[in-house]
């Protein structure tokens, strides 16, 4: 039986070091900022937007929220980035998406200054990220290389397969696997043979978006297993991309869904405001 890796606790260890550094800078006059901007009522963004703000009041980020209309248009998006850019008081600014579809997400994403980008979505942080020199990484791509380090799991010399090309998930880790010295293996719709390559991999990340996918006949014993979907079944229970029972009797460690990465990717948006704020005055 696999043992489970808890994203509950591990995030906490990263919110507790996070809390620590924002006391530190404080004592410097330093204090960092984030900007949530949420268009619309999705009510699944709603929650995610409630969930960072309560982030931010636990570790001692400052947040400015700014909840708009649907209605709002994509000039007066982009001018409200436009003017948190500009504020030195604000280090990192985050678009909740998805966005209405009258607004282009890829110009709005683009319009976000490099240095402020705490989601590590903009190409320029993506390039970065693949020449090893990214300071502010994606979240949940990150959060996933913490869940392995944190667990004792040594990534160096091991075959990885992710499975999964998308820009958010996919590719990045893919980056971040290989940057920590892993063998690694994209696969997506188009790969032939994909139980070939997950039975022959020490590491899985799984991020295809496909309900329990990843089953147990598909990996070899003592992989490591760590599963970033999240669906919901007709039961209304959610579920990840992975076979959670067929794959625990096999694994050495999985994740679970939910409690797995879900809490990873806000604890690396809190790590990744501070890292934004001390680059921006010099530290």
């Amino acid at each position: 039986m696999a043992q489970i890796i808890d994203g509950k606790k591990i995030s906490l260890e990263i919110k507790d070091e996070v809390k620590k550094e924002v006391e530190t800078l404080a004592k410097k006059s330093i204090n960092p900022c984030l900007a949530v901007i949420l268009v619309g009522e999705n009510p699944a963004s709603l929650v995610y937007v409630r969930n960072k703000k309560k982030a931010c009041e636990y570790v001692g980020i400052k947040s400015l929220s700014y909840e708009l209309s649907s209605g709002t248009t994509e000039k007066e998006l982009l001018d409200l980035i436009d003017s948190l850019n500009k504020n030195p008081e604000c280090n990192g600014i985050l678009v909740q998406l998805p966005l209405p579809k009258h607004i282009n997400e890829d110009k709005v994403l683009l319009s976000i200054s490099p240095e402020k980008d705490v989601d590590g979505f903009h190409p320029f942080n993506v390039g970065l990220l693949s020449i090893g020199n990214a300071v502010l990484k994606a979240c949940t791509p990150a959060g996933c290389i913490e869940l392995i380090k944190r667990s004792g799991i040594d990534i160096s010399g091991k075959k990885c397969a992710v499975l999964g090309r998308s820009n958010i998930v996919g590719k990045p880790v893919s980056m971040l696997l290989t940057a920590e010295n892993a063998t690694v293996t994209l696969c997506h719709s188009k790969t032939k043979d994909i139980i070939n390559e997950t039975k022959n991999a020490d590491i899985i990340i799984a991020a295809v978006g496909k309900p329990k996918f990843l089953k147990g006949d598909m990996i070899s014993d003592g992989a490591v297993i760590i599963d970033v979907g999240i669906n919901r079944m007709e039961n209304g229970k959610l579920c990840g991309d992975v076979n959670f029972d067929e794959c625990e009797k096999k694994a050495s460690f999985i994740t679970p869904v939910p409690g797995g990465v879900g809490p990873m990717t806000i604890a690396m948006l809190m790590k990744n405001c501070v890292l934004a704020c001390k680059s921006q005055n010099k530290i």
